[in-house]
């Protein structure tokens, strides 16, 4: 069955020209994985430890109260503009996040 909208919508692609990279070290305290950014348009998290990583949007993050558990090795994309703070916080001390952020 076909869909019908009966108004026209305009959608408006972001673009990004700018990547920045950072790393995090990786902490059993939670830790600001990257400050807020009003011109924030992407954001990429490679946790490249062997412990996982519990990230947040917001100033804290725990290992039972948090947004995405990226797992030893993995990635996160965020799929949406969000331009507030993130933090993290990991199971282990060991390895780092590798972060790029897209302006």
């Amino acid at each position: 069955m076909a869909l019908y909208n009966p108004a026209q919508v305009t959608v408006t692609e972001s673009t990004s020209s700018t990547s920045t990279p950072s790393t995090v070290a990786a902490s059993i305290t939670s830790v600001t994985i990257i400050a807020a950014n009003s011109t924030r348009k992407g954001l990429t998290i490679w946790n490249k430890s062997t412990a996982n990583l519990y990230i947040d949007f917001d100033s804290a993050a725990s290992t039972t109260d948090f947004a995405v558990n990226v797992a030893a090795g993995g990635y996160y994309e965020m799929p949406f503009n969000y331009t507030g703070v993130i933090s993290g916080i990991w199971d282990a001390a060991n390895g780092n996040a590798l972060v790029r952020e897209l302006t």
